[in-house]
């Protein structure tokens, strides 16, 4: 087997085929590295294997279109037959010889990932899981061109033939969507999943997404085991013609290859019953696909049925989507998710709602309401001014069901008003999103419209108002503060004179520091001295932070009298001490404190509770920076800034957990080089290392032909 192999390896390098292989793989893999890693900076590789996998159709044929046909069609393979050595060792051999071709650019590819995580955090885990996938798959390429180059002479033909089988394999996803939307009928659904089989990309795709899975990895490992044993079977029968017993070899050859494609079977069925939190890891940086604690928590103490209705026939659906669903249900037996072919049932969801949701939306039904959650709202998209395309930036599957579910199965919802008629500033969707998320329903009140805050409310939101309440708000607000009101203040810097929104503040003993807040420490402040990253003092609803950051640009400082003996104070988010208040504001751009100026540190968010006369406990929570609650801040700490204010809204309505899942980005932060870097890179793998590879095999190949 050893001699098969060298010698098989040898021709590979000597005859130029090899070299070609590995020069062609490793250019095509050259540009999209430079474009996608060292000019767009993304963090992983996974792009550029998904992107050059089509190479496999026209490269694999090349490399295995001789291994077998050639030694048949010059009866070679006479000897071969005849030898003292099992078929199954011959093919062993001359497979393993085809791996290790592809093993040398596979291995090349696998050297880039140390390299770019020096310029930037990198998606090590989802780099190297992708790469598995991509050997795996070009493995299962492999032995399909060495099987079909043992069925004949031809060499042309054996190249056309394997790449039609992987051109069939690469678009059989796609074809199998088509034949499902198509016909509706169980027989085609069971043609359809027969087909799937078939499908090399998927499982290759889902590793990418930055899931390992052993169903993906059992799949390709298989079907591999699988086509191989065929090969010694095809190879088998000629033998046995050679030695003159061929009337025993129909059933011979037949048998091997039934129970190889039981087992092959079993094994991937057999799979799909375990339930993925034992198969499947994710190895995402930003743990994308797991569940995150607070979701566990509340489905495991779930006590009611929840159905979850997935709008799309199962050979079109999200995996990804899929994959946080089979989640939800392994954690209750309460949770059942049903796939509804809309094809099949396209009335289905009239019973839920009057508007149509689109392909692979859910209906989420439980005790006490129907929630319809709107595929397009499982992601987020971010619009690229350079493509001008909008892209898919996060994935929000875990936080638009958990939230449905809880939704679905609450039969009280809390109610915010959020206040206006003072021009305030605009509340921004992302967070209006998370009061959603959060399972508290929401609505604009304009306080000279009312008699009095609803008796409904459990909380109000005062956002940024520009010009000053009258009194008349002012008493309708405390009013019902000292009812056991509670309230989420949000100041905002004016010309105008706040005298009497400060009443309200002034209610909870709280007063708004004049000027603006600079930050001279470099570690608490990002490019710009009034965007400051503060430090998180440790509270119940600061814990869901965890280890990360949030970004508060423009904040003021909050006083507050600490020997209060009616109201309680917990400082959230603070300065450090070389912070200071800038008073004057017309040359905002001096960062040089000055003596009319206040030294620091400060507050800039708190919890106030205060026991008002009537025995109640009245909460609020202040932030002194309306900029923090929006999406430009929330971008700078992907996700932080709304789990913040999610866990400040899950305070005010007294829950222990909050039940709003940020969406979970994609993106790490993209890798940033120098076009120096670029420039050589570019050069070194687009033009250098190829070319090199020609060259050299060029050489060897001439050098064989004088002798």
């Amino acid at each position: 087997m050893t001699a098969i192999y060298k010698r098989e390896l040898r021709s590979f390098f000597h005859s130029f085929i090899g070299w070609l292989f590995v020069a062609v793989t490793l250019f095509i893999m050259g540009i999209y590295f430079t474009v996608f890693n060292m000019l767009a900076g993304y963090p992983t590789i996974s792009y550029v294997l998904q992107s050059i996998v089509f190479l496999f159709i026209i490269t694999i044929p090349i490399l295995t279109m001789r291994t077998l046909a050639e030694e048949r069609k010059y009866k070679t393979d006479q000897l071969i037959l005849t030898a003292p050595i099992s078929v199954g060792r011959i093919v062993a051999a001359k497979y393993l010889a085809l791996v290790t071709v592809f093993a040398i650019p596979t291995v090349i590819i696998g050297l880039t990932p140390p390299f770019l995580a020096i310029a930037g955090d990198f998606q090590i885990g989802l780099s190297y899981t992708a790469l598995l996938g991509f050997f795996l798959y070009g493995c299962l390429g492999l032995a399909i061109g060495l099987f079909l180059s043992s069925l004949t002479e031809s060499v042309v033909i054996s190249a056309v033939l394997t790449l039609v089988a992987l051109f069939v394999g690469y678009i059989m996803s796609g074809l199998c969507s088509v034949i499902s939307n198509l016909s509706t009928n169980h027989i085609m659904e069971i043609f359809t999943k027969i087909l799937y089989c078939f499908d090399m990309v998927g499982r290759f795709d889902s590793l990418c997404t930055g899931y390992l899975q052993i169903e993906a990895i059992a799949y390709y490992v298989t079907f591999t085991a699988f086509v191989l044993i065929c090969t010694v079977q095809s190879i088998q029968k000629r033998r046995y013609a050679v030695s003159g017993r061929g009337i025993k070899l129909g059933a011979y050859s037949t048998a091997n290859i039934l129970v190889a494609a039981i087992l092959t079977i079993v094994i991937n069925l057999g799979l799909n019953y375990v339930p993925d939190q034992y198969t499947s890891i994710d190895v995402t940086a930003n743990k994308i696909y797991t569940l995150t604690e607070d979701t566990v928590q509340t489905i495991e103490g779930l006590t009611q049925d929840i159905t979850i209705y997935v709008l799309a026939d199962e050979t079109s659906k999200d995996s990804d989507l899929d994959k946080t669903l089979q989640q939800f249900k392994g954690l209750s037996k309460h949770i059942s998710v049903e796939y509804i072919n809309p094809v099949a049932n396209p009335k289905f969801y009239y019973k839920y709602t009057d508007i149509e949701p689109v392909s692979n939306s859910l209906i989420v039904v439980g005790p006490y309401d129907n929630v319809v959650v709107d595929y397009n709202d499982i992601y987020a998209y971010e619009f690229n001014y350079a493509t001008y395309q909008s892209e898919i930036v996060g994935y929000d599957g875990e936080g638009q069901v958990i939230s449905a579910i809880t939704r679905a199965s609450s039969e009280d919802i809390p109610k915010f008003y959020i206040v206006s008629g003072h021009d305030e500033l605009p509340f921004d969707e992302r967070f209006t999103g998370a009061l959603d998320k959060e399972n508290v329903a929401y609505e604009t009140i304009s306080l000279y419209a009312v008699d009095a805050i609803p008796e409904d409310a459990d909380g109000i939101i005062l956002n940024a108002p520009t010009s000053d309440y009258s009194a008349d708000d002012v008493e309708k607000v405390q009013a019902y503060l000292e009812k056991g009101g509670n309230a989420l203040i949000i100041p905002t810097w004016t010309n105008e004179r706040m005298d009497n929104f400060e009443q309200i503040l002034g209610y909870y003993g709280v007063s708004v520091v004049e000027g603006m807040i600079v930050e001279n420490d470099p570690g608490s402040y990002y490019q710009s001295p009034y965007y400051l990253i503060p430090f998180i003092q440790q509270d119940s609803i600061t814990e869901k932070i965890g280890n990360g950051v949030v970004f508060a640009p423009f904040s003021r400082g909050l006083s507050y009298d600490e020997d209060s003996v009616d109201a309680y104070y917990q400082p959230l988010l603070t300065t450090s001490s070389s912070a200071f208040s800038k008073t004057d504001m017309s040359d905002s751009e001096d960062y040089r404190m000055s003596d009319a100026d206040i030294e620091g540190p400060f507050v800039i968010s708190m919890k106030a509770e205060k026991l008002t006369q009537s025995g109640e406990s009245s909460q609020a929570i202040i932030v002194a920076t309306e900029q923090m609650f929006t999406a430009n801040a929330d971008d700078v700490v992907p996700g932080y800034n709304v789990k913040l204010f999610s866990s400040m809204v899950s305070s005010l309505v007294e829950r222990e957990n909050s039940l709003a899942v940020p969406v979970k980005y994609y993106e790490i932060g993209n890798l940033i080089f120098s076009a120096r870097a670029v420039y050589i890179v570019g050069i070194v793998s687009v033009i250098v290392i190829p070319i090199g590879c020609l060259i050299v095999g060029l050489v060897i190949w001439l050098r064989r032909r004088k002798r």
